[in-house]
């Protein structure tokens, strides 16, 4: 459905029934499939064959509503992931093994930082944490000879930088390594990184793709558009043949449009099994049929939100890129220009007691982990999703103590204005 809107594609992309099949995706809630022989069988171990032999590596449902993510970002291919931080893990560790070093953005949300910064550096890949605003010169003196990968967030969580993808991604081409950008807060709804260089989108879909705080679960889209051949020695995964499948070489088989999902599935999904259930793709489906409805209210309600509180004699600073005047509107402007996301970050000029005093007053707005859903919350990151990060590590994130990460959901805007006036007025 490559020909049509990005409305259609949330509605109707991934899956097409055929004459008297169920209208709507059907969940295949089975472990296993059955098959007449061994032969049929040892095809599909030998990727000779499509099809599906254990829920551990695909699932019908799940490659169905992979094929609408992977229409709605303009990919070749795509896989579901039972998280967002299986989805980024599994991005960076199909091309970085033990050696190699990746350059990331510093302002990424707290858990990937830390599945960064600490666990995979114990697996012994190395990461260099740049600014988004850092220097062309910076940037490029992030680069070392291992380099495999940048990885950059579309809208910084909840710091709310805007990445500058095309400087980006003609660093990381310069370098002969892809740009991996995950696209949580934006969603394909407000960007696609892709058209902009980027050659790997990743998700957090329990985030405005579920949209409702139902199902966990992340995606990997592979832009198809990366030439691994022409870097083949950097990424002997994809170009030198592996011998646990036979010496298969998937850069060879699949093509570039889908060696590394084909990798990624059949090596690193087989090995740690981080799958989606059938059950959270079946409802993740029904949050990507309304996206595009929902979006757009996010946005209108962030905007009035961050209006009413630029300005406000208690607030010390708000973060907005969809508000005029924001340091990254500009920026938000021509990556985005429909709408940014849902999300505000604000502080208070009475410090971090403030904001911890402020969030005890909210009515509408829950205290809760999550961001991004129907549903608005708000939460205290350097108590909560960053509160392993010291004082340094927190404003190379972007973070203050004061700072309150508000999501506005899709609520009337004047109702939560005023949940946050009466808030305001006990602190």
């Amino acid at each position: 459905m490559s020909n049509y809107s990005i409305q259609t594609k949330c509605v109707q992309s991934g899956y097409t029934p055929g004459n008297g099949e169920p209208r709507q995706i059907p969940i295949i809630q089975s472990t296993t499939f059955k098959y007449a022989t061994s032969e049929d069988m040892g095809k599909l171990f030998d990727l000779e064959a499509s099809g599906y032999f254990y829920t551990r590596l695909q699932n019908p449902t799940n490659d169905m509503v992979a094929a609408k993510i992977c229409d709605m970002e303009g990919g070749s291919a795509a896989m579901l992931t039972s998280s967002g931080q299986a989805a980024n893990f599994y991005a960076i560790f199909n091309i970085a093994n033990c050696g190699d070093h990746v350059v990331a953005c510093s302002t990424i949300y707290g858990g990937t930082y830390n599945l960064f910064h600490v666990t995979m550096r114990k697996m012994g890949i190395d990461f260099t944490f740049v600014e988004p605003d850092c220097s062309d010169e910076e940037l490029q003196a992030a680069f070392r000879p291992n380099t495999k990968a940048v990885f950059g967030e579309t809208i910084a969580n909840p710091a709310l930088t805007v990445l500058d993808i095309e400087r980006f991604a003609k660093a990381a081409h310069d370098h002969g390594v892809p740009l991996i950008v995950d696209n949580t807060f934006a969603t394909p709804v407000n960007c696609r990184p892709i058209e902009w260089g980027c050659d790997i989108v990743t998700h957090s879909t329990t985030k405005y793709m579920d949209g409702h705080g139902a199902g966990v679960g992340g995606c990997i889209v592979d832009s198809g558009k990366f030439d691994w051949w022409a870097h083949a020695d950097k990424f002997p995964g994809l170009t030198t043949p592996d011998e646990s499948y036979h010496g298969i070489t998937y850069a060879e088989k699949f093509g570039l449009g889908g060696a590394f999902i084909t990798k990624c599935t059949a090596q690193l999904m087989r090995d740690f099994g981080s799958i989606q259930s059938p059950q959270n793709a079946f409802l993740l489906n029904l949050g990507l049929e309304s996206l595009h409805v929902r979006m757009p209210r996010h946005c209108e309600n962030a905007l009035a939100v961050a209006k009413y509180l630029k300005g406000h004699p208690k607030i010390s600073f708000v973060t907005y890129p969809g508000l005029e005047g924001d340091k990254y509107y500009e920026l938000a402007q021509k990556y985005m220009p429909s709408g940014t996301c849902g999300v505000v970050s604000f502080g208070f000029k009475g410090g971090r007691a403030a904001a911890e005093n402020f969030m005890k007053h909210l009515k509408l707005a829950a205290i809760e982990t999550h961001v991004a859903d129907a549903r608005t919350c708000c939460l205290h990151p350097a108590s909560a999703t960053h509160r392993q990060m010291n004082d340094q590590e927190l404003t190379a994130a972007g973070i203050t103590p004061d700072l309150v990460r508000f999501s506005c959901g899709i609520e009337g805007a004047d109702d939560l204005i005023a949940d946050i006036r009466q808030a305001l007025e006990q602190v």
